[in-house]
């Protein structure tokens, strides 16, 4: 089957190369041309682990190919996705939706043979019955369907999630869209793979509750630790407590400075956004959205304390290691490193910061900060050393090293990496979250 993916973004590009290997015939589609100049060479857009192989195998094989003419694209395609972005709108949250409706009216007008035409995009509830209006205003003759296709791939994981999901959620509305989503995926299918067939609508839906509420545990399990240092406790003995009830699980109960990435932050906001215009609010989403805000701040709130508070900052030195919102990725996109560094250089603090894929990102979006090339360099002189995401390059630091170069030997844990009785026993200053 030929497939034709729009947009060779994160979600593009990995769910082509994934179709690709399954052994259909896929065309990555996408305006920038330095960006389809790069992948033809090889160079891949963003980091993801195995991706640049699993794109490198295919094109050998004959079966990925990319170009910037959605009409050369999508000719003979059954399956025409669309997965460009969907970024929240400035100034009200909602989701922009322009990209997605221009590349609906795009292939409206060069259609040249029957196809079911996918938003992989993550879209509010109701997109694709506008792209299917959009389809029918552009006087196509040929018949199409619309179907919803989100996806639930995990920077950093995303190859593995793709190719052994949890589960595949479509929603079609008629049977044209259903057997030839059945033909896309049925490599999976025959992995016994779960593949939940639903309305349209209530696919859109699923993607933004899965989301919110993936963003609540994260959220909630965060407000305990707060709770558990007031009181004594330990939250990570919480967490497994909690977790071991398998009405709840373990997963997404790690404690932290908040969530950030491309889809939380901006899927509760666009929920929020969509359940304000049919009037049934969603409190719940509106408080975990508030309250994952105002964390990243008190994070680097953390920070300044254990550099005896703002007061006594000035001039101090704090070194940053990771910067991405989470570890395999390059993605800074809401990342809690942002606002961390934003609370200590407002504070007068000197900053530097080191991580292993994000600097190039991070630099416009932190120029106050002094990216350094390795760990130990941006640990030198350093007042309090902060880790902010746990990449695993940081979780056997030399800790003789660190306290030879430092300052001080103060070292704050945001993601809980070490043990404190260890950490005090080498003789560190150490803080973490949750813990006593």
């Amino acid at each position: 089957m030929k497939i034709a993916m729009v947009g060779s973004g994160y979600v593009g590009l990995v769910s082509g190369a994934c179709f690709a290997d399954f052994g259909h015939d896929v065309v990555c589609i996408d305006k920038d041309q330095s960006k389809i100049d790069r992948l033809h060479e090889g160079v891949m857009p963003i980091y993801e682990p195995g991706l640049d192989s699993l794109v490198e195998n295919n094109v050998k094989a004959g079966r990925l190919s990319f170009t910037t003419s959605l009409a050369e694209g999508i000719k003979d395609a059954a399956a025409i996705f669309i997965a460009v972005g969907t970024p929240s709108r400035r100034g009200d949250g909602h989701a922009d939706l322009s990209f997605v409706y221009a590349v609906a009216k795009e292939v409206g007008d060069s259609m040249a043979n029957p196809a079911v035409v996918v938003t992989k995009s993550t879209v509010p509830v109701g997109t694709g019955d506008e792209v299917e209006r959009i389809l029918k205003d552009s006087g196509t003759a040929h018949q199409f369907s619309v179907v919803s296709n989100p996806e639930f791939l995990r920077e950093g994981a995303a190859i593995g999630d793709f190719k052994r999901p949890d589960r595949i959620v479509i929603g079609a509305e008629d049977d044209f869209g259903r057997d030839v989503m059945r033909e896309v995926y049925r490599p999976l299918f025959l992995n016994e793979s779960p593949i939940l067939f639903t309305e349209r609508r209530t696919s859109e839906l699923i993607k933004y509750a899965a989301n919110a509420f993936l963003a609540t545990k994260i959220t909630f399990i965060n407000e305990m630790a707060d709770l558990c240092e007031k009181v004594g406790a330990n939250v990570q003995d919480v967490s497994r407590g909690i977790g071991m009830d398998n009405r709840i699980g373990s997963k997404f109960l790690h404690a932290g400075p908040g969530y950030g990435g491309s889809c939380f932050p901006k899927d509760t906001l666009a929920l929020l956004k969509t359940a304000e215009d049919y009037d049934s609010p969603t409190r719940i989403v509106e408080a975990v959205v508030k309250t994952n805000e105002s964390r990243k701040r008190a994070m680097g709130r953390k920070v300044l304390d254990a550099l005896g508070g703002a007061d006594n900052a000035r001039g101090k030195r704090a070194a940053l290691l990771g910067l991405t919102f989470k570890p395999n990725t390059d993605d800074m996109r809401d990342s809690p490193a942002i606002a961390v560094a934003q609370t200590l250089t407002d504070a007068g603090v000197i900053v530097s910061a080191f991580d292993p894929e994000g600097m190039e990102i991070a630099k416009p979006l932190m120029p106050q900060v002094a990216m350094c090339d390795e760990p130990y360099a941006a640990i030198k002189d350093a007042d309090v050393v902060a880790i902010v995401t746990e990449w695993d390059v940081f979780r056997a630091l030399d800790l003789d090293r660190v306290k030879d170069l430092v300052s001080s030997p103060t070292l704050v844990d945001l993601r809980n990496i070490y043990n404190p009785d260890d950490m005090r026993a080498a003789g560190f200053e150490y803080t973490s979250i949750g813990r006593s």
